[in-house]
């Protein structure tokens, strides 16, 4: 089957198209330091990759996105251009959870390895991992539970690996706050392609998120949303503004 893989959990925006060809799977992949430009972005990468490989939009057998935790508008921006395709070519979309995607290059390091996104307020998105295994559900944390965490995790002699798009951030803080035990035991990674979408493809290609045994549990995709972890400032406000009206209309006469 040929895949749409579509991330904008961050700002580095990615898109890769996955193509089943005779005996080889091909990967053409976009990705770009998006700031706010994912909405435009998103619409034009996809018919850009399609034209580059050479098949059409109606080529596509399923569609594939972030899942959360990241950034609130690029999530939603990420769900709808890729619901908005699914349904206009009346193929399957699934969601799959952000930290599992960014975790995948690092299955094999001998250690913790930590996918970290700022998630400003002085927190960070993350979970843990080993060997490719998640250890721990998505955390919403500040770097002092962050560290908490790792030193219940790590064994002797083993090493955090923090990566991605807070990772400099975080190791920074984490740093400035831990025992010289985990101190000596971080290490940043670096040297990483910008996007994730190459890795959210094969996490679909492996877990046969579009086979036949899983189309009853795919149906109701439709209606799903990203997973934030938080409320976003606006819907914080709208329910701040919302209790002052209650309190104000309980004092009228």
């Amino acid at each position: 089957m040929n895949i749409l893989a579509i991330d904008a959990a961050t700002d580095r925006f990615s898109v890769a198209l996955g193509l089943e060809r005779e005996a080889r799977f091909e990967t053409w992949l976009f990705e770009a330091a998006a700031g706010m430009r994912h909405c435009e972005l998103a619409a034009s990468s996809v018919e850009m990759l399609a034209k580059r490989a050479g098949i059409e939009p109606g080529d596509i057998g399923g569609v594939v996105c972030a899942g959360g935790p990241g950034s609130f508008t690029g999530l939603r921006i990420g769900f709808s251009a890729a619901k908005g395709i699914a349904l206009a070519l009346g193929i399957p979309f699934a969601p799959i959870p952000t930290l599992d995607f960014m975790a995948r290059p690092f299955g094999a390091w001998p250690g913790i390895a930590l996918p970290a996104i700022d998630a400003k307020k002085k927190a960070f998105f993350c979970a843990p991992y080993r060997m490719g295994r998640r250890l721990g559900p998505d955390m919403d944390a500040q770097p002092w539970e962050i560290a908490a965490m790792l030193a219940g995790l790590l064994g002797p002699g083993e090493r955090a690996l923090v990566f991605g798009p807070g990772a400099a951030l975080l190791c920074q803080e984490l740093q400035r706050l831990s025992p010289d035990g985990l101190k000596e035991a971080l290490a940043l990674g670096s040297g990483l392609r910008w996007g994730n979408a190459e890795a959210l493809l094969e996490i679909a290609r492996e877990t046969g998120v579009f086979s036949q045994g899983r189309a009853a549990e795919l149906s109701g995709n439709m209606l799903c949303g990203p997973e934030y972890l938080r409320q976003s400032d606006a819907e914080i406000n709208l329910s701040r503004s919302g209790e002052g009206e209650g309190e104000a209309e309980t004092l009228r006469p």
